[in-house]
């Protein structure tokens, strides 16, 4: 057996049967750990790395598991037929998967490997060298912006944005694989005409970028912060109206001049 078949690593969800995150039909494997502690995070149970109680109407439930990338194939595996009719595969979310850079890497290569497509949904926010390595069993990466100002960016985050606007425009220069932009439309943080044209102009400086995704707000996420046993940090902010997003797809799309959608 391959040794890297035996890389460890922890998760909290496999999803199958998801159209969203990648093309086509995709299984989504969730990591553990995150460096960023976004205000509207909608699974805070995946910003630690340890093994969690987290109470789901009212039971308390483990969140966090450890297995091998072998053991995680075997999931993978079984809808194969639907990837091979509809362009899907194996994506990997969080989290942020560069937080076990190995066993995300190890995944990514034994989907590829196996003839199935690869995707990772990630904020690059790791050294370069880590996503070096990363790049090779890649298809699709689909790379979160949030904001262009680094201050606004780390009051909402914890943490400033150059290392991962600089990772952006490195991924995109090396050419190895498909980079979409996914901008998380958040009222109060990034949600007018400038914010999002200033993310949709540098999208379209760096280069080799496939396409915007505009992702709008929501509150599904809330209730996992009281089983968590912490507070909600959005409060009572609403997702925004489809007619706002509208128009920021309108303003993604006349300053990037490449496909812009919501969602996805």
């Amino acid at each position: 057996m391959e040794e890297y078949l035996q890389t460890k690593g922890r998760i909290f969800d496999i999803q199958r049967y998801s159209i969203h995150d990648g093309t086509g039909i995709r299984t989504i494997v969730f990591l553990k750990g995150c460096v960023l502690r976004c205000r509207w995070c909608c699974n805070p149970e995946s910003q630690e790395y340890k093994i969690q109680t987290m109470y789901v109407q009212g039971e308390p439930k483990i969140i966090g598991e450890d297995v091998t990338v072998k053991e995680v194939m075997e999931t993978v595996e079984k809808d194969r037929v639907y990837y091979r009719r509809t362009g899907g595969g194996l994506t990997l979310s969080g989290g942020e998967s560069l937080c076990q850079p190995a066993f995300a890497r190890d995944l990514l290569r034994a989907a590829q490997e196996n003839g199935i497509n690869t995707a990772m949904e990630s904020m690059g926010c790791a050294d370069y060298r880590v996503i070096e390595e990363i790049l090779p069993w890649l298809d699709q990466y689909l790379l979160d912006i949030k904001h262009m100002n680094s201050a606004k960016h780390k009051e909402f985050t914890g943490r400033g944005n150059e290392l991962m606007l600089e990772n952006a425009r490195k991924i995109a220069a090396s050419g190895q694989t498909e980079l979409s932009i996914r901008i998380p439309v958040i009222p109060g943080f990034n949600d007018t005409k400038e914010e999002i044209r200033d993310i949709a102009r540098y999208a379209k400086e760096i280069g080799n970028v496939k396409r915007i995704h505009l992702l709008p707000y929501h509150r599904l996420g809330q209730d996992k912060y009281a089983g968590l046993g912490r507070e909600y940090l959005m409060g009572d902010v609403e997702p925004p109206e489809n007619q706002k997003m509208e128009m920021l797809l309108q303003t993604a799309k006349e300053v990037s001049q490449m496909e812009c959608q919501i969602g996805g």
